[in-house]
């Protein structure tokens, strides 16, 4: 079993960041107030869990949960609906900014875009929000998924009448069955992952997640909270953590004056390409390939999207690689609260972060990590749980019947990888001279960290 792996990003701040524009606060106020208008539109709930935060040593822990969103347990809605509208207005010649989801519906406007079929591939929850999406437009959607997707996801596609192909691929390969679905049947091809030569409808998309940090940056204030200092993002192909951090980066989420809390990417362990393009510090994404076979299904994507890696590389402070039994330990934690914290119902994918957060904050061979993100009693930070209870199933599994179980004090280490030229081999709580020499005790667990 592998062990969570860590490295911080050493071209955050190189001077070859993208433009913000696409993420500033007009973009962000379109996609809001487009939102806005979709009749059962209300901001998903904010929580402060003040016992979990005092249990680990923080000040604050604040987590938004996106299982209230639209009434689909997930947040990916927000990105889909946004992109559709604004290829509908697009066709018509209207702003995004004055058209609302029941005028694209009705049939005066219908009428004059005639019917459109909307293609995407999925491991769930962008599917369902397309599907959910082209159900309210009056328009048709066809849904690809990958080998293995939980039955229970696609029927949640199937029931707004969409088209749901189950495929022999992982989701890379499902991308690429849309794509040549979409070329061959004229379809509008509406995916969360960007590469050369399509980028802007993967951008539309990304500017509809910005209403999540328009939500928390306006249910911080009413709360009289200053910005968070850390954020952790869970990242399948990146669309979702990049749109966040270029809010962030372009002064959402913060009051004048604040600094931008620091982002840490967390992916499984399986399907860790963000991870891996960030630890080889070339500034090229890297691939993963293979089944992918992770409990974080939603998470399972072999390559980075070329709109997200862009931001990651630019201002994500770090990345890990985390194996199922952290998602798990997540899951739990927020099912079964510490006294006082509402329980949320977070799937794997949406409780990984806070496992995450959990294992740093608990574990005595992360001691130096803390350290290096800047984590202590002074910290104020921000999740993000993306889904709820998306496979049923799979959370009665892991919060009832105990499956992916803690292997803390079963002889795994952490690996480390930051700046520098040190590298050493031992408990990371047993790092003296972290350029040059190291002091280890017995019993050591692999640990590799190379820091400034």
């Amino acid at each position: 079993m592998r062990s969570v792996e860590m490295v911080l990003n050493q071209m955050r701040g190189r001077g070859d960041a993208p433009p913000l524009d696409d993420f500033g606060q007009i973009e962000a106020a379109s996609a809001l107030g487009f939102h806005r208008r979709i009749g059962h539109y209300e901001p998903t709930p904010l929580h402060s869990l003040g016992g979990l935060a005092s249990r680990l040593g923080l000040e604050k822990i604040f987590i938004k949960d996106e299982s209230k969103r639209f009434g689909l347990n997930a947040f990916k809605a927000l990105g889909g609906s946004y992109a559709m509208g604004r290829v509908l207005a697009e066709k018509l010649g209207i702003p995004i900014e004055t058209v609302t989801f029941s005028e694209l519906a009705s049939p005066a406007l219908r009428a004059k875009i005639g019917d459109a079929t909307f293609v995407t591939a999925t491991d769930g929850n962008h599917g369902r929000g397309v599907a959910w999406a082209a159900q309210q437009l009056g328009q048709k959607a066809v849904v690809f998924m990958p080998k293995g997707s939980a039955e229970a996801r696609a029927a949640n596609i199937r029931a707004t009448g969409a088209e749901c192909r189950i495929t022999e691929h992982n989701y890379d390969g499902a991308v690429r069955e849309a794509e040549l679905f979409a070329k061959s049947s004229g379809a509008v091809l509406v995916q969360d992952m960007a590469w050369e030569g399509y980028e802007k409808i993967p951008r539309w998309i990304m500017q509809g997640y910005l209403t999540m940090a328009m939500e928390i940056q306006s249910q911080l204030r009413d709360a009289g909270e200053p910005a968070p200092t850390h954020v952790f993002l869970q990242a399948g192909n990146g669309s979702f953590p990049a749109a966040i951090l270029g809010g962030i980066e372009a002064g959402l989420l913060c009051c004048k004056g604040e600094a931008p809390p620091l982002a840490i990417i967390v992916e499984p362990s399986e399907a860790d390409c963000i991870y891996k393009s960030i630890q080889a510090n070339d500034g090229q994404p890297r691939a993963i390939t293979g089944e992918m076979n992770t409990l974080m299904a939603g998470l399972a994507c072999g390559k980075p999207s070329s709109l997200a890696w862009e931001l990651i590389r630019s201002f994500a402070f770090a990345a890990a690689s985390c194996p199922d039994h952290i998602a798990a330990n997540g899951m739990r934690m927020l099912a079964s609260p510490v006294q006082g914290d509402p329980p949320i119902v977070s799937g794997e994918s949406g409780a990984v972060t806070a496992g995450f957060l959990e294992w740093l904050m608990s574990t005595p061979d992360a001691d130096l990590v803390r350290q290096k993100l800047k984590l202590g009693q002074k910290s104020r930070v921000l999740l993000i749980s993306t889904e709820g209870d998306t496979s049923p199933q799979t959370y009665l599994d892991v919060v009832w019947h105990g499956k992916c179980p803690d292997v803390r004090g079963q002889g795994l280490g952490v690996r480390v990888q930051g700046l520098g030229s040190g590298v050493i081999s031992c408990p990371i709580a047993n790092v003296i001279n972290v350029r040059s020499k190291a002091a280890c005790s017995k019993g050591f667990h692999l640990v590799t960290c190379n820091w400034y």
